[in-house]
């Protein structure tokens, strides 16, 4: 049993690292780390981002597969609405987006 939970983490882990969380720093820093990730052997590299990063996700995307990565494809988009918890502890809702890149 012990050794069954130790694999589905490893496997979940491996998932983790092709995930790009899309936050404050410039456009190139996030389409450098999605085509390191290619780089690295990964098939397909997931790109997140919240609110107001929704659009540099988008712009990330187009980077990667319009001048770094011509062959990558967009395999799926998916727009959804999160909850999260205000310092006050008052819940609020954010938009965020899940974009898949495929080589």
């Amino acid at each position: 049993m012990e050794g069954e939970g130790h694999t589905v983490k490893q496997v979940v882990d491996r998932k983790d690292d092709n995930t790009i969380y899309v936050g404050k720093k410039r456009p190139m820093s996030y389409v450098l780390a999605v085509v390191t990730q290619f780089n690295n052997g990964a098939n397909e590299v997931i790109i997140k981002a919240r609110g107001k990063t929704i659009s540099m996700a988008v712009d990330v995307e187009q980077i990667v597969k319009n001048r770094f990565m011509p062959g990558s494809k967009t395999k799926s988009i998916e727009t959804k609405t999160e909850e999260l918890t205000s310092e006050d502890g008052s819940m609020n809702k954010v938009s965020a987006i899940e974009i898949v890149l495929v080589r």
